[in-house]
């Protein structure tokens, strides 16, 4: 797994969200953007972090931030997964991955004792040029938001 580090140029990806509408990183030019990878719409974990961001999505947007959600899931897993808990923000249905890759969270995982290969939760701060200026490995669900802004 070769995931992005910090001064790392961030890929201009292009993909389509919950919406099936276009997404790109030249579309926050000159914006700080908050990309989150999580492993799977509507799982405990993965809702919790959600959900925080939504929480605090008026303090994210307030300093400056916006917010993109990245998995695999379909475009109507991210509907189904938006719809149900009134994100703010789109959820990119990168189902061939090539977000994922691109920023290389895809690799192998532990879980119950079993390897295997899946998204890894981490978070990517892009600033206004479009480096990445921080990276977050361990993600606190409960306290994502936190851990963006501090």
């Amino acid at each position: 797994m070769n995931t992005l580090k910090v001064g790392d140029k961030a890929p201009n990806f292009t993909a389509l969200d919950e919406q099936g509408k276009t997404i790109s990183l030249s579309d926050y030019a000159g914006k700080k953007l908050v990309v989150f990878f999580y492993p799977k719409a509507n799982t405990p974990t993965c809702t919790v972090e959600s959900c925080n961001l939504s929480d605090n999505y008026k303090t994210l947007v307030d300093e400056g931030f916006e917010v993109i959600g990245v998995s695999a899931d379909s475009q109507k897993a991210q509907t189904n997964f938006k719809k149900k808990y009134k994100f703010p923000y789109p959820l990119i249905a990168d189902v061939n991955k090539d977000v994922i890759n691109a920023f290389g969270v895809w690799g192998p995982k532990k879980f119950m004792g079993r390897t295997f290969d899946g998204i890894h939760r981490i978070t990517f701060v892009i600033d206004e040029k479009g480096i990445i200026s921080k990276v977050i490995h361990d993600v606190k669900a409960k306290n994502h938001a936190s851990q963006i802004l501090e």
